[in-house]
């Protein structure tokens, strides 16, 4: 895995183990999406939230391009003390803020808008659903804010009132909600 864009560009990180059980976004659908990005919002300056940050992919490349930003949340220890190494090493601790908790958990009580809420939860989960109506009521979007769900095949966001767009990358699917609706 590698950071595709940005200061730290073509920087590379591995998986500690083979035995993870995380699935990081591949670098193809991860420069896909950080495309069409590009063509819609300015990166730099931006807060995002990556829920389910796994290996940190995501939050690197968030930081990478500009955000001002990063709360990355993950319930495994493994992962947070991961991204925390990597942090380290990339120099960006500044930018990342580490929560080792459950997303659901972390939600609960939270309130701090973003401009881009990014979840990734495990492509089995059967709270999909739960996840966006959580994020979407709670209004944890900034105006204009976007909320990205990493999914496969099986979810299905086209019909929510919120929904924008969906992009298919391999097996990867991306859908887009906004605060604002379609």
């Amino acid at each position: 895995m590698r950071v595709v864009s940005g200061f730290l560009k073509g920087r590379r990180f591995e998986l500690p183990s083979s035995k993870w059980k995380t699935r990081p976004t591949t670098d193809n659908a991860k420069e896909s999406l950080f495309n069409i990005l590009a063509n819609w919002i300015t990166l730099d300056g931006i807060e995002v939230l990556d829920l389910f940050a796994g290996t940190g992919n995501m939050s690197y490349e968030f930081a990478s391009r500009g955000a001002s930003y990063v709360c990355s949340v993950d319930k495994f220890a493994a992962c947070t003390r991961y991204i925390q190494e990597n942090a380290k090493l990339f120099k960006i601790e500044d930018v990342l803020d580490i929560r080792k908790q459950d997303v659901f958990q972390f939600l609960k009580n939270h309130s701090k808008k973003y401009d881009i809420v990014f979840a990734d939860p495990p492509y089995d989960s059967p709270k999909f659903q739960l996840l966006v109506n959580i994020i979407l009521e709670q209004e944890l979007l900034n105006e204009n804010g976007l909320l990205i769900i990493e999914h496969d095949s099986r979810q299905n966001f086209a019909n929510h009132p919120k929904f924008v767009e969906l992009r298919k990358y391999g097996q990867s699917y991306f859908s887009f909600l906004s605060n604002e609706g379609a």
